[in-house]
């Protein structure tokens, strides 16, 4: 849903979570609070029936909000329809995060195919750049608009694209950083030092002992499915970048799944619960692979 501002906003989802609390579906609203507060108000006491979640916090990470927002919605109601407005993009997203963002909203199109979902997902058409209305289309089957001239009835998205494609397009080797890097390689005897290597930076860039120990934990799960997965060995970087620390784990691994991190794995599967769980530490994680290995660089805010 394209809007304006925020009567737009509000004309356009308020309708949405009517419908489902009129039908008796359970509804979540996860969007950027100043947006959260503006329906709050608009539903007035209809307001306690709704879920609400800021997604500047519980969708930081767009690796998050399948597994640990939408999905865990729809699992908590299992059996029944449920309605979700989730605006995963805002204005103030960066663009080390839009990659992950766009990738995510394509993928929602195949992690939850088998639910009984009905999901809006407003973009504000005032405030983000025309390429990300662009890619909003590609993501979306169906379109609508509020406070706009187009709104009224929804309409077929005529460039709707496959998620694989989109998801592919997105996959791009990371830039490179513009800092100094350390660099540690490793092989299966070197977990503890991969730890070490990761705890000594962590405190030098100024995280607090628990961020510490969450930037620990993701590496080491990452180091271990290069020994796993690729062929027993890969290399950590580590530099500080616009406020946060970055952390990349490289080996000759290729992941063919690209749902892997954003789902729970199938009980009798060893693959996905490491990037699942990485996904839930890190504050973003972007993923490039391809015949050549895979990186896999996360981002803790300092």
């Amino acid at each position: 849903m394209f809007y304006a501002g925020d009567e737009g906003f509000v004309s356009g989802t308020l309708p949405f979570v009517a419908a489902g609390l009129a039908s008796g579906e359970p509804v979540l609203v996860a969007v950027p609070e100043p947006n959260g507060a503006l329906l709050r108000s608009a539903l007035g006491a209809d307001a306690r029936l709704v879920r609400f979640r800021d997604m500047t916090r519980a969708g930081r990470n767009p690796g998050r909000i399948i597994p640990w927002v939408l999905r865990a919605f729809v699992d908590e109601h299992a059996g029944q329809p449920v309605r979700i407005i989730g605006e995963p993009i805002w204005a103030e997203r960066s663009v080390i995060e839009y990659p992950a963002c766009v990738q995510h909203e394509a993928l929602i199109n195949l992690a939850l195919a088998d639910t009984s979902l009905t999901i809006l997902c407003p973009y504000d058409a005032t405030r983000l750049e025309p390429h990300v209305l662009r890619d909003a289309e590609r993501t979306h089957p169906a379109l609508a608009a509020a406070g706009l001239e187009m709104a009224g009835q929804p309409w077929r998205s005529t460039g709707y694209t496959a998620p694989e494609i989109v998801v592919a397009e997105y996959n791009q080797p990371l830039d490179e950083p513009a800092g100094p890097i350390d660099v540690l390689p490793f092989d299966i005897g070197d977990l503890s030092m991969v730890r070490d290597f990761v705890a000594d930076h962590g405190r030098r860039a100024g995280l607090l002992a628990d961020r510490i120990a969450d930037l620990q934990l993701a590496v080491n799960e990452l180091a271990t499915n290069s020994i796993k997965h690729a062929d027993g060995f890969g290399t950590v970087r580590m530099w500080q970048d616009d406020g946060h620390l970055v952390c990349e784990v490289d080996d000759n691994g290729v992941i063919s799944d690209p749902l892997v991190g954003r789902v729970s794995p199938a009980t009798d599967s060893d693959r996905g619960r490491g990037l699942l769980l990485v996904n839930f530490l890190c504050d973003l994680v972007r993923i490039h692979t391809g015949s050549q290995g895979t990186a896999v660089r996360v981002y803790l805010m300092r």
